[in-house]
């Protein structure tokens, strides 16, 4: 929400003096913070849930990568043992 977040920035801040934050989930503080007037843009959202539901359509709800690579090297395990 802030006016300096830039996703493929070092540390997701365009501010060069800005420090890391660690943990965003937590409350944090950064003298850097502008609000940015574009933070929450309904339009993208509702474009951004209509993917994600057609990905979850296409490839299954709750598929996780660590699943596919679990059974994976289960069946490998069984393949080299044997």
């Amino acid at each position: 929400m802030c006016r300096h977040f830039d996703q493929a920035a070092v540390h997701q801040c365009l501010e060069d003096d800005a420090e890391e934050v660690g943990n965003k989930e937590r409350v944090n503080f950064c003298e850097w913070f502008v609000p940015s007037e574009g933070a929450f843009d309904p339009t993208a959202k509702a474009e951004a849930d209509r993917a994600r539901e057609s990905l979850d359509a296409l490839f299954g709800e709750g598929d996780t990568p660590t699943d596919g690579r679990d059974s994976a090297l289960s069946e490998a395990d069984k393949l080299f043992r044997s």
